[in-house]
C-alpha cells in the first residue's frame, strides 16, 4: 500500500505524519477534546483567535497546541473580553490558565477592558433600580 507524502488517514480524525513525526488532528478531534463545537471553532479561526492550515483536501488541520490555545480563549471570553481584544493579547499568554507576560500596552489594554466592564455593570444597575421601581408601584 503507497501512502502519498507519507501521510496517514486514520478513521478516528487524526493525520499522522509519518515522515515527520508529529500529528495534526481534524475539526472534530479539536472539537471533542475541547468541549467547544466546530461551528465555534470556526468562528474563532475567522476571528484570528484561532489558527488552521487546509490539508490538500481542503479540511482544516490543527497541532497539539490548538487544544491550550482554545482553552485560553475560552478562559478570556469567560473573563468578559471580546475576541478582538483577545486577538491582541492572546500572544502574551503563556500557560493554560493563561497567565500573563505583562507589559505596559498589556497593562492598559486590561485596564481599559475592566474601566469599561465596570461601566456596563453601574449602567445595569441603574436600569435594574428602574424596573425594581416600577414593580414597586401598585
Amino acid at each position: 500500500m503507497l501512502v502519498d507524502e507519507a501521510t496517514l488517514w486514520l478513521h478516528i480524525g487524526w493525520k499522522v505524519n509519518l515522515g515527520q513525526g508529529g500529528s495534526h488532528m481534524l475539526i472534530g478531534e479539536l472539537s471533542r477534546r475541547t468541549g467547544v463545537s466546530a461551528r465555534l471553532l470556526r468562528y474563532y479561526e475567522a476571528q484570528g483567535v484561532l489558527d488552521a492550515r487546509r490539508d490538500p483536501n481542503g479540511y482544516r488541520s490543527y497541532d497539539e497546541d490548538a487544544v491550550i490555545t482554545v482553552r485560553k480563549v475560552r478562559a478570556l471570553l469567560n473573563a468578559g473580553l471580546s475576541t478582538e481584544v483577545i486577538r491582541v493579547v492572546l500572544p502574551c499568554t503563556r500557560g493554560e490558565g493563561p497567565e500573563f507576560d505583562w507589559c505596559a500596552d498589556l497593562r492598559a489594554i486590561m485596564d481599559r477592558e475592566l474601566a469599561a466592564m465596570d461601566e456596563r455593570i453601574d449602567g445595569l444597575q441603574r436600569s435594574r433600580g428602574t424596573l425594581a421601581g416600577y414593580l414597586a408601584k401598585p
